[in-house]
């Protein structure tokens, strides 16, 4: 359900890793979670096929050396880790302390910072392709709208947007996900697609598939993934 400073093997931070934190002032109830779940949010959802293909289907329409925006870059892989060796030029934003020290370590050639997407400063036009796998799950439906626009905004024209999503309506619903509490908010597939065409998107290829985490607390969920174009 999402992908999401770090450190050298000394726990000494390591100045190839191009490590920042934003300075946020706001803690989001999603870094405890991810905190928590660390690597073995990595290996429950490694086997998804749905996000790979969408992954394979962004590169082939990137062009050479592309600056990507990963929101919720979690521990840096698949995303940032199969971006990167295209050679893309990677910014990994993650809430979680311990899953950007992870992705710092595993994709070194990408930049993470440690922030709350909400509070990071976006430039117009300043990304070929933005990624936001499963990442807006844990925050208010209003606070996905605004986030989704901001995002946009941060897109050159014509550049490229990936979303995925678990398809359902729910408005702040308490929830556990992989044996941790959450708070979950989100839309159904055709609200979702509407929400994110509202922002500034061409749709061009939806795709749902049914997946299991690779968990003993994992539970089959729906996802929706969606890529775009800003007009």
């Amino acid at each position: 359900m999402g992908e999401r400073q770090g450190l050298g093997d000394g726990g000494e931070p390591r100045d190839d890793q191009k490590i920042a934190s934003a300075g946020v002032g706001r803690r989001h109830p999603a870094a405890a979670v991810f905190d928590a779940l660390g690597a073995e949010y990595e290996r429950a959802f490694a086997a998804s096929a749905a996000h790979r293909a969408s992954l394979e289907r962004l590169l082939a329409e990137l062009p050479p050396g592309s600056r990507v925006l990963d929101v919720g870059s979690g521990t840096g892989r698949p995303t940032a880790r199969t971006l990167a060796d295209a050679g893309h030029r990677v910014l990994g934003v993650d809430v979680s302390p311990v899953m950007t020290a992870l992705a710092a370590r595993q994709v070194p050639e990408a930049e993470f910072r440690c922030a709350d997407v909400r509070d990071l400063p976006l430039t117009e036009g300043e990304f070929d392709a933005v990624c936001v796998y499963f990442s807006l799950l844990q925050l208010e439906r209003a606070d996905q709208r605004a986030l989704l626009e901001r995002l946009v905004r941060s897109l050159r024209p014509g550049g490229l947007l990936v979303a995925a999503t678990v398809p359902v309506d729910a408005a702040g619903v308490d929830a556990v996900f992989m044996g941790q509490p959450v708070r979950v908010s989100s839309f159904g597939a055709e609200e979702f697609t509407a929400l994110i065409a509202r922002a500034g998107i061409a749709v061009e290829w939806e795709h749902s598939a049914l997946f299991t985490p690779d968990h003993p607390a994992g539970a089959p969920e729906p996802h929706f993934f969606l890529h775009g174009r800003r007009h």
